[in-house]
């Protein structure tokens, strides 16, 4: 993979959360976002002239938590639900079956390293202060979900979480599809798409803006269909700050009579 080239003034930014903006953490809410971050996005956001989004796994509602006082146009959920430029929420909150949330709590009390972590429309179960129980985590939900054929589940970094399929809606509920309908709108469309992640819950993304021609960048190691790669979080955000003044160079350049 080749290291990418900065964002220019045409590009439309996507950004995953964990492990891309913030370093991973031991738990979901252990993280502890760089205060230079808020700054950084601000910024970028005004020289793309707001075509920026966060695209993560958490609920926008805990995204907002970390960002404020910004409130940028985010996919949540992996997809599953979306904040536009306007500030609109699209998707729905849908129900987990009972007897599945109670399995993931009655596992959790039996290996309490384990994090059940309960969203709208998912349930996400965290194994990082246990990784020797990856592969029981995955017998179990993946045993558990036959009798749910509506049901998915999505492997991420020591996490496994089970939401809605697209059961051939053609629709589509991951990051990819969510990407996607950012770009059918203003100030997205008509750009260039750049998305930077790091989790295999990325690869739908990666995927759908390297069709459209344009940049995929993978953060971390591991396998990707991404053709850029960064190293960290702290690599990301050199990255995005050589973009900021990139971009303030190109708009003084574009101004001069």
């Amino acid at each position: 993979m080749e290291t990418p080239p900065l964002p220019t003034c045409r590009s439309a930014l996507f950004l995953d959360f964990d492990g891309t903006l913030v370093p991973l953490a031991e738990t979901p809410d252990a993280i502890r976002p760089d205060p230079a971050l808020l700054p950084l996005l601000a910024g970028l956001q005004g020289r793309l002239d707001g075509a920026l989004a966060i695209v993560t796994g958490r609920q926008i509602e805990v995204l907002d938590r970390y960002l404020a006082p910004l409130c940028l146009p985010a996919a949540g959920e992996h997809g599953l639900r979306r904040r536009d430029c306007s500030g609109r929420l699209h998707g729905r909150a849908c129900a987990m079956p009972a007897p599945l949330l109670q399995l993931c709590h009655a596992l959790a009390q039996e290996h309490p390293a384990l994090l059940v972590e309960r969203k709208p429309s998912s349930i996400a179960l965290h194994y990082r202060r246990a990784p020797q129980l990856a592969a029981l985590c995955l017998d179990t939900l993946t045993r558990a979900l036959q009798r749910w054929p509506q049901l998915e589940l999505l492997q991420g970094k020591c996490v496994l979480e089970v939401r809605p399929a697209d059961m051939g809606s053609g629709m589509g509920t991951g990051k990819g599809s969510a990407i996607a309908a950012f770009l059918r709108e203003s100030p997205f469309a008509g750009r260039v798409p750049v998305f930077v992640g790091d989790d295999v819950t990325d690869e739908s993304g990666f995927a759908m803006v390297q069709s459209l021609g344009g940049m995929a960048v993978k953060v971390g190691v591991g396998r990707s269909v991404a053709r850029h790669r960064l190293d960290s979080p702290c690599t990301v955000h050199a990255w995005l700050r050589q973009a900021s003044l990139a971009l303030a160079a190109q708009t003084c350049a574009e101004a001069l009579p």
